[in-house]
Protein backbone atom coordinates (compact mmCIF):
# COMPACT_ATOMS: atom_id res chain seq x y z
CA UNK A 1 0.00 0.00 0.00
CA UNK A 2 1.41 3.87 -0.79
CA UNK A 3 1.28 6.90 0.97
CA UNK A 4 -0.79 8.24 -2.43
CA UNK A 5 -3.81 6.60 -1.62
CA UNK A 6 -6.43 8.79 -0.85
CA UNK A 7 -5.29 11.14 1.73
CA UNK A 8 -6.63 13.43 3.28
CA UNK A 9 -4.22 16.20 2.70
CA UNK A 10 -5.76 18.55 5.69
CA UNK A 11 -4.44 16.51 8.18
CA UNK A 12 -1.28 16.02 7.04
CA UNK A 13 2.01 18.19 8.24
CA UNK A 14 4.40 20.39 6.32
CA UNK A 15 8.19 19.92 6.44
CA UNK A 16 8.56 23.34 8.50
CA UNK A 17 5.60 21.68 10.92
CA UNK A 18 7.25 17.77 10.99
CA UNK A 19 10.95 19.94 12.02
CA UNK A 20 9.26 22.05 14.70
CA UNK A 21 7.12 18.78 16.25
CA UNK A 22 10.10 16.38 15.93
CA UNK A 23 13.04 18.92 16.87
CA UNK A 24 14.95 18.11 13.85
CA UNK A 25 16.24 19.94 11.04
CA UNK A 26 14.74 20.46 7.71
CA UNK A 27 17.77 19.59 6.22
CA UNK A 28 17.90 16.60 8.21
CA UNK A 29 14.32 15.46 7.54
CA UNK A 30 15.07 15.38 3.55
CA UNK A 31 18.19 13.45 4.59
CA UNK A 32 16.58 10.55 5.92
CA UNK A 33 14.39 10.96 3.12
CA UNK A 34 16.67 10.60 0.68
CA UNK A 35 18.16 7.67 2.85
CA UNK A 36 14.80 6.01 2.45
CA UNK A 37 13.34 5.88 6.28
CA UNK A 38 10.87 8.22 5.58
CA UNK A 39 8.35 9.35 2.68
CA UNK A 40 6.63 12.27 1.61
CA UNK A 41 3.99 13.10 -0.81
CA UNK A 42 3.94 15.99 -3.18
CA UNK A 43 1.43 18.18 -3.61
CA UNK A 44 0.76 20.00 -6.80
CA UNK A 45 2.84 22.52 -6.31
CA UNK A 46 5.59 20.27 -5.86
CA UNK A 47 5.52 20.64 -1.73
CA UNK A 48 6.22 18.19 0.80
CA UNK A 49 3.58 16.73 3.02
CA UNK A 50 4.24 13.76 5.51
CA UNK A 51 1.41 11.78 7.13
CA UNK A 52 1.33 12.58 11.09
CA UNK A 53 2.79 8.62 11.68
CA UNK A 54 6.19 10.55 10.23
CA UNK A 55 6.21 11.47 14.08
CA UNK A 56 6.72 7.94 15.78
CA UNK A 57 9.13 7.10 12.66
CA UNK A 58 11.43 10.43 13.81
CA UNK A 59 11.45 9.46 17.22
CA UNK A 60 12.48 5.86 16.89
CA UNK A 61 15.53 7.09 14.58
CA UNK A 62 16.55 9.92 17.06
CA UNK A 63 15.84 7.08 20.00
CA UNK A 64 18.22 4.70 17.67
CA UNK A 65 20.61 6.50 16.68
CA UNK A 66 21.17 8.20 20.32
CA UNK A 67 22.18 4.53 21.56
CA UNK A 68 24.61 4.01 18.81
CA UNK A 69 22.36 2.32 16.32
CA UNK A 70 23.78 3.27 12.25
CA UNK A 71 21.10 5.16 9.93
CA UNK A 72 21.35 1.73 7.89
CA UNK A 73 20.42 -0.85 10.58
CA UNK A 74 17.33 1.50 11.32
CA UNK A 75 16.32 1.21 7.72
CA UNK A 76 16.57 -2.06 7.55
CA UNK A 77 14.82 -2.95 11.02
CA UNK A 78 12.23 -0.43 9.55
CA UNK A 79 11.71 -1.88 6.37
CA UNK A 80 9.60 -4.78 7.49
CA UNK A 81 6.53 -2.55 8.14
CA UNK A 82 4.78 -0.22 5.49
CA UNK A 83 5.78 2.77 4.86
CA UNK A 84 3.89 5.49 6.73
CA UNK A 85 2.10 3.08 8.80
CA UNK A 86 1.35 3.87 12.19
CA UNK A 87 4.39 1.59 14.80
CA UNK A 88 2.55 0.13 17.63
CA UNK A 89 3.68 -1.02 20.67
CA UNK A 90 4.23 -4.18 19.48
CA UNK A 91 5.91 -3.17 16.90
CA UNK A 92 8.46 -0.93 18.85
CA UNK A 93 9.04 -4.32 21.26
CA UNK A 94 9.98 -5.70 17.92
CA UNK A 95 12.37 -2.87 17.08
CA UNK A 96 13.85 -2.87 20.60
CA UNK A 97 14.47 -6.53 21.03
CA UNK A 98 16.44 -6.95 17.53
CA UNK A 99 18.33 -4.44 18.56
CA UNK A 100 19.08 -5.58 22.40
CA UNK A 101 21.95 -7.94 21.79
CA UNK A 102 23.92 -5.72 19.68
CA UNK A 103 23.26 -2.70 22.54
CA UNK A 104 24.45 -5.29 25.35
CA UNK A 105 27.17 -6.70 23.07
CA UNK A 106 28.27 -2.83 23.14
CA UNK A 107 27.66 -2.20 26.94
CA UNK A 108 30.01 -4.98 27.92
CA UNK A 109 32.94 -3.79 26.05
CA UNK A 110 32.50 -0.45 26.66
CA UNK A 111 32.50 -1.44 30.44
CA UNK A 112 35.53 -3.56 29.89
CA UNK A 113 37.33 -0.37 28.39
CA UNK A 114 36.43 1.77 31.32
CA UNK A 115 37.76 -1.08 33.60
CA UNK A 116 40.77 -1.37 31.78
CA UNK A 117 41.52 2.61 31.49
CA UNK A 118 43.50 2.68 34.76
CA UNK A 119 45.63 0.08 33.70
CA UNK A 120 46.08 -0.28 30.12
CA UNK A 121 43.65 -0.11 26.77
CA UNK A 122 45.60 -2.71 25.22
CA UNK A 123 48.34 -0.89 23.16
CA UNK A 124 50.98 -0.82 25.69
CA UNK A 125 51.23 2.84 25.36
CA UNK A 126 49.43 3.85 28.68
CA UNK A 127 51.36 2.82 31.50
CA UNK A 128 54.64 1.59 30.89
CA UNK A 129 55.56 -0.39 34.36
CA UNK A 130 51.98 -1.90 33.96
CA UNK A 131 52.78 -2.42 30.30
CA UNK A 132 55.73 -4.46 30.74
CA UNK A 133 53.99 -6.88 33.03
CA UNK A 134 51.21 -7.47 30.45
CA UNK A 135 53.14 -6.98 27.01
CA UNK A 136 56.84 -7.55 27.96
CA UNK A 137 58.88 -7.40 25.00
CA UNK A 138 56.11 -5.59 22.82
CA UNK A 139 54.77 -9.59 22.24
CA UNK A 140 51.23 -7.93 21.34
CA UNK A 141 52.62 -6.34 18.54
CA UNK A 142 53.35 -9.85 16.92
CA UNK A 143 49.74 -10.22 16.37
CA UNK A 144 49.03 -6.77 14.59
CA UNK A 145 47.94 -3.53 15.43
CA UNK A 146 44.71 -2.09 17.29
CA UNK A 147 43.98 -2.73 21.45
CA UNK A 148 45.33 -6.61 21.37
CA UNK A 149 44.17 -7.29 25.08
CA UNK A 150 40.69 -5.88 24.57
CA UNK A 151 40.05 -7.86 21.65
CA UNK A 152 41.51 -11.28 22.94
CA UNK A 153 39.03 -10.54 25.90
CA UNK A 154 36.14 -9.63 23.41
CA UNK A 155 36.56 -12.08 21.70
CA UNK A 156 36.63 -14.60 24.57
CA UNK A 157 33.33 -13.45 25.86
CA UNK A 158 31.13 -13.31 22.58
Amino acid sequence: MTLERKIDMTRMLTVGEVAKRSGVAVSTLHFYESKGLIKSIRTNGNQRRYPLSVLRYIGIIKVAQKVGISLEEIKKALSVYPIGSKLTAEQWAELSTCWRKDLDERIQKLTRLRDEMDWCIGCGCLSLEQCRLRNPEDILGEDGSGPRILERESDTMV
